[in-house]
């Protein structure tokens, strides 16, 4: 007896002009023109997370059809990575070039849900750009990877407004990325793959050989 084939479900290209034509092509900074590019992209039920090269972040929310706009105070730097997460409230986890990282806790209409929008930073352990983030499903945790191969745990408390960070690994070669479950963190690198383990703080590495 033959096997019933699985149902096809087809889906159309379509691009995202209204998300588009919300983000300038270009900004003027005094006498310049600067070309906007866009850096970096996450995506879950509720937002579209954008990054741009000018450091600002535009957050797009799928439920009212409306662009918000995040950044950085100070110098304007490119955005590497950005990294979505809906529980109680809605985070978002923010990479840059020089390593700087931060996380915004969103507004919220619903009732018991966060009212105003925080912000927490993970600050002066990263020196170089940011190329992985990774949440806990609770959001009390943020491990963040950059391409010198360094990876910060970072501990929040969106109670107390506290976000307590250290470094907990350290790779010769860049991460490229990270994922986060069960107190095991997996991580990979340009040259291996390992599972590090949060409470035991060791390490298992994936194969035996190093990537080439």
């Amino acid at each position: 007896m033959a096997s019933v084939a699985s149902p096809v479900i087809f889906k159309e290209f379509c691009p995202l002009y209204y998300l588009l034509n919300s983000i300038p092509t270009k900004i003027q900074k005094g006498f310049r023109s600067i070309v906007v590019y866009l850096t970096a992209l996450d995506t879950n039920g509720d937002y579209i997370a954008v990054g741009s090269s000018i450091g600002m972040l535009y957050l797009y929310c799928r439920h009212i059809n409306q662009m918000k706009k995040y950044n950085f105070e100070g110098r304007c730097e490119s955005i590497t990575f950005v990294k979505l997460l809906s529980c109680f409230d809605d985070l978002v986890a923010v990479g840059t070039a020089s390593g700087r990282v931060a996380v915004f806790q969103l507004v919220s209409s619903l009732p018991g849900r966060n009212k105003q929008l925080r912000r927490f930073d993970v600050a002066g352990i990263h020196k170089s750009s940011i190329t992985a983030l990774a949440w806990s499903p609770n959001g009390m945790k943020l491990f963040s990877g950059d391409d010198k191969g360094k990876i910060v745990y970072s501990a929040l408390d969106l109670d107390q407004g506290i976000c307590n960070s250290s470094l907990v690994l350290e790779e010769p070669s860049s991460i490229v990325q990270l994922d986060y479950n069960q107190k095991v963190l997996l991580v990979s690198t340009l040259q291996r793959t390992l599972l590090f383990y949060t409470e035991e703080k060791s390490v298992n590495q994936v194969g035996t050989q190093p990537r080439k």
